[in-house]
């Protein structure tokens, strides 16, 4: 089995001269070597170009003779969960929907992110004393890490 650290290394390579702005979100080595290489980039998105280019260079740099494997390169996907901090930080701004490790979820927009967590800002419509009428209320929420399960960008058109 082709070790993981080996891709990482190869890929790492790669991004740091062709584009530092990319990095690696997540690599797997399944079984019969299926490698499967995530990545995102800082700023903008993920272009085929980028993709690519990681690619010939691990594909060069391993021996099909040695070890046959399978081999693919993609963005993170805009459907997929947050899963590394410098994607919480792209995101900052937009719209999330946090699943809670415990129980629960929160949807609103992720205001900042920092190496401990998050903080995603809601808006729901409650009583407010004094009022007749209910009143948009705004709360900022702060989350650690190791409390959230899953973070999923909300897609709108």
């Amino acid at each position: 089995m082709i070790p993981q650290k080996r891709i990482q290394e190869l890929a790492e390579e790669r991004i740091a001269e062709h584009d530092p702005s990319v990095y690696i979100v997540e690599i797997h080595v399944g079984t019969g070597n299926n490698i499967l290489v995530e990545i995102d980039k800082e700023n903008g998105y993920v272009s085929i170009e980028d993709c690519v280019a990681i690619s010939r260079n691990i594909e060069h740099n391993l021996d099909r003779e040695a070890e046959d494997f399978s081999l693919e390169v993609s963005s993170a996907g805009i459907d997929k969960p947050l899963r590394v901090y410098k994607q919480f930080v792209k995101n900052t701004g937009r719209q999330v929907k946090v699943k809670l490790a415990e129980k629960g979820s929160l949807e609103g927009t992720l205001v900042s992110a920092d190496k401990e967590g998050i903080v995603i800002e809601t808006k729901e419509k409650k009583t407010v004393e004094g009022r007749k009428k209910k009143e948009w209320v705004t709360s900022q929420n702060p989350l650690k890490y190791k409390d959230i399960k899953e973070t999923k960008l909300i897609i709108t058109f």
